[in-house]
């Protein structure tokens, strides 16, 4: 079965929250089995000495607690066992099971440390109801090692309070979020403290009492917070990938258990997305395309071309050179259940024709080429030089990322006939040299540059080029005079002085580039 979400589902929305109590040690337990009943801690140093970040159910179950000085819980449990916790390894772990978790919502954000929260809106019916996609998720999780608590609600804030507080059942989501107690609120532990002495232990007490008085009272954040959780006030979603303008997926009731067997299924829905792209008279820039595997895990590979494009066998040749450059290949594990292919990037794409001295056939190659050559080594690897609004010559260029570049601009071309007012090869930072010149600021007879003296037998200048006082806070800077000067063995170099005799009592010579 395949679909297309172009944009969010426009009914009521619906929320699912996920909740991993254990999220530090279950991950580690992925990798480094430990005894079965030995308490396991996550040591940090905090204001100066070593406290718990984080426990698991043994240690909870013999008392210990985050926060804890982990001197005392030695000296309560003799046989604990310590690892020093990583947060790093922590969130890596919690994008891995989001990125899962995009088979039920292309809408899910992290909740850190150790939530998930998803719109699922328009996915229930996927699987029949509710209660069957929170049976899947459950199941396809504990496959994975992972404890969780979920729930369901109205809002997010309302779903993750009721995932994280929620002790006991209620009638309805409505009673369940009036019975949390105030602590579902997250606020200060002095507020929290004020709101318990007061009287008012649960949401439902609180909300019995005028907004006004709540905010007077106990500070605006109170009161923020209590209506967010109630619905009165937005609780917006702030997803971890956003939802893409174009997507195609597919499901299938037997997993597939062939890398290649999926990579057809992606060519066919490459094809699927270029056809909504074309419906659009857009191009994409971007594809990312998901392999959900059947333990619950998922694997994303992104490509990107420099111009929009609609060219299926294009963006499959980019997913082929892509994949031959993975250092962990695409592993279907027991097999891929779900395929997806997303455009998160569109542009316009309107009808071309062919130039008939077959220009355009050439810049296409090219633009190909710095695709192929850019999803191979990397956005950051392949640059192309573009002209900078300045006249300062190390900074008149700028050196992009290729695929990202914008088109470009005419580079400024010599007289006919006239030598280069430039030079081809540009040191950058400008090297010093020693300068003899007849007068203090005329233009120079000899230099030194790396140990060897030249003879100057003609000269051009100078150049003035004034700092860009404009740019700079403190107007500082000084002014340059370059000469083009050719030495007695006919080799042609750009020096020029760095300030003038009243800018500077001893101004410096710099070498900055040298002629062909």
């Amino acid at each position: 079965m395949t679909t297309k979400a172009l944009g969010p589902h426009p009914g009521k929305r619906r929320y699912l929250a996920l909740f991993f109590p254990w999220l530090p040690a279950e991950r580690l337990c992925r990798t480094a089995p430990r005894p079965p009943d030995a308490p396991l801690v996550f040591a940090e140093k905090q204001r100066g000495a070593l406290r718990i970040a984080s426990v698991d159910a043994h240690a909870q179950a013999v008392g210990l607690s985050a926060g804890m000085p982990l001197a005392d819980a030695r000296a309560r449990v003799p046989g604990l066992i310590v690892v020093t916790h990583d947060p790093v390894a922590d969130h890596a772990w919690l994008d891995r099971l989001a990125l899962g978790c995009n088979r039920y919502s292309p809408l899910v954000a992290l909740d850190a440390p150790c939530g998930l929260i998803l719109d699922i809106a328009g996915a229930e019916h996927l699987f029949a109801g509710e209660a069957g996609l929170l049976e899947d998720i459950e199941m396809r999780l504990s496959r994975l090692g992972m404890s969780v608590r979920s729930a369901l609600g109205p809002t997010a804030d309302a779903a993750r309070a009721l995932a994280r507080y929620q002790t006991r059942p209620a009638p309805d989501e409505e009673q369940a979020i009036r019975r949390l107690p105030v602590a579902a609120l997250e606020l200060e532990a002095e507020a929290t403290t004020t709101l318990v002495r007061a009287g008012l232990r649960t949401i439902g007490d609180l909300a019995s009492r005028p907004m006004a008085n709540i905010a007077a009272r106990f500070g605006a954040s109170a009161a923020t917070a209590l209506r967010r959780i109630l619905g009165d006030a937005p609780s917006p979603l702030d997803p971890r990938i956003g939802l893409p303008p174009v997507m195609a997926e597919r499901r299938f009731a037997e997993p597939l258990g062939s890398s290649a067997h999926a990579i057809k299924i992606l060519a066919e829905l490459a094809g699927e997305a270029i056809g909504a792209l074309a419906e659009r008279g857009k191009g994409g820039r971007h594809f990312r395309a998901t392999f959900f595997r059947s333990d619950g895990l998922a694997r994303s590979i992104e490509v990107e071309t420099g111009h929009a494009t609609r060219d299926t066998g294009l963006v499959m040749r980019l997913f082929a050179e892509r994949m031959d450059t993975l250092a962990d290949p695409l592993d279907p594990g027991f097999g891929f259940d779900m395929i997806r292919l997303a455009v998160p990037r569109l542009d316009p794409l309107g009808a071309g024709q062919l130039k008939l001295e077959g220009g355009a056939v050439r810049e296409a190659a090219m633009d190909e080429l710095v695709d192929r050559m850019t999803t191979r080594l990397g956005r950051g690897r392949v640059k192309k030089l573009m002209v900078a609004d300045t006249h300062i010559p190390e900074q008149a260029q700028l050196a992009l990322p290729a695929i990202d570049a914008p088109p470009p601009v005419p580079w400024q071309a010599p007289e006919p006939g006239e030598p280069p007012t430039r030079p081809f090869h540009l040191f950058d930072p400008p090297q010093p040299i020693e300068v003899i010149a007849e007068v203090p600021d005329g233009p120079p007879q000899r230099f030194r540059w790396r140990r060897a003296f030249h003879a100057v037998r003609r000269y051009e200048g100078p150049e003035r080029i004034a700092a860009e006082w404009w740019r700079r806070r403190d107007n500082a800077g000084l002014t340059r005079d370059y000469y083009r000067v050719e030495d007695v063995q006919g080799r042609r170099y750009w020096l020029f002085r760095h300030g003038l005799y009243d800018e500077k009592p001893d101004p410096r010579w710099y070498i900055h580039g040298l002629f062909a």
